[in-house]
């Protein structure tokens, strides 16, 4: 079993905060007019009955408007803001983006994570709407709320957190579910240290998972493709390469900082002209590959690649 190493704690900044705030009508303001019509579409339709029935189940988007301050811009919900007015609502409970550089509309659409998902669809059973009454809302089957109702049932709370924010595939949680809790919170730590969230990755960790630290051990991982013999030693690779990854890890730091200082030497020396010149004439190669790093404006995989 390979040990989990204690990871040092730091801030990490998210995009969006974890909790929600209620914000009345005439402090949001939108960044793009809804079509006409709307309010005759179906879709206008379909939204103004799952809001009626069950609530927000999604709740919009928005950033603190740095122009005006207690206002907020829509960045996304117009049609259930629009909605929600309809129904005589005067505020709305809103995910707050806590990025206050340039954005577009695009770039800070925020959708619910499985995670998140799966929470409101629980705090709406627990209000007392029905399982079925949800599906009839959102237009889905019945099995669909109660795979997402059920979807963090046997993964264990650590993971939960680690997993809140990503856009995570619901798929991936029975995966998971498979592999005990050290496991489990090894996966997702994997996961968020290389910013992979695919099914494909969760099953290639179960299936380089040992059996001891499967919930059944006696059950068969059944990938598709593999045989046994391939998972044992897709067990003992990645054995290996999640203690090569640590190792990394645990240098890359020093390794930046070493980098950073060797770049600003060389960006000074080659401020000189003379040693350019002595460079130029007797070693040019050397003064090439020097250029080529006082040039680098950031340390990101692909330049330290080149």
């Amino acid at each position: 079993m390979v040990k989990l190493k204690k990871r040092s704690k730091s801030k990490i900044s998210l995009g969006f905060d974890t909790d929600t705030i209620e914000i009345s009508f005439d402090k949001i303001i939108p960044i793009k007019m809804n079509p006409s019509g709307l309010k005759t579409s179906r879709k206008f339709h379909q939204i103004l009955t799952s809001i009626r029935e069950v609530g927000i189940i999604e709740p919009p988007a928005v950033v603190p408007d740095s122009s005006l301050r207690g206002r907020y811009l829509l960045l996304d919900g117009h049609v259930r803001i629009e909605a929600l007015k309809e129904l005589g609502h005067t505020s709305v409970t809103c995910l707050v983006s806590k990025d206050d550089e340039a954005f577009t509309y695009n770039r800070h659409i925020s959708r619910l994570s499985s995670i998140q998902e799966h929470k409101m669809i629980v705090k709406a059973i627990e209000r007392g709407v029905s399982e079925e009454k949800i599906a009839k809302a959102l237009d889905v089957n019945v099995e669909v709320i109660v795979t997402k109702r059920y979807l963090l049932k046997g993964v264990c709370p650590e993971v939960v957190e680690l997993l809140k924010d990503k856009m995570v595939s619901g798929t991936i949680f029975p995966i998971l579910r498979r592999m005990t809790p050290n496991r489990q919170i090894e996966v997702a730590t994997i996961m968020n240290d290389t910013c992979i969230y695919t099914v494909s990755y969760a099953k290639i960790m179960l299936a380089a998972t040992p059996k001891n630290q499967l919930i059944d051990p006696e059950k068969s991982k059944n990938i598709r493709g593999l045989t046994e013999d391939q998972i044992e030693r897709m067990e003992n690779e990645m054995t290996i390469l999640q203690r090569d990854f640590y190792l990394i890890e645990e240098s890359y730091s020093t390794d930046v900082l070493n980098l950073t200082f060797a770049k600003n030497y060389l960006t000074n020396l080659l401020s000189n002209a003379k040693v350019v010149r002595y460079l130029a004439q007797e070693h040019p190669e050397i003064l090439s590959q020097f250029q080529k790093i006082s040039e680098i404006t950031s340390l990101s995989c692909k330049e330290a690649a080149s």
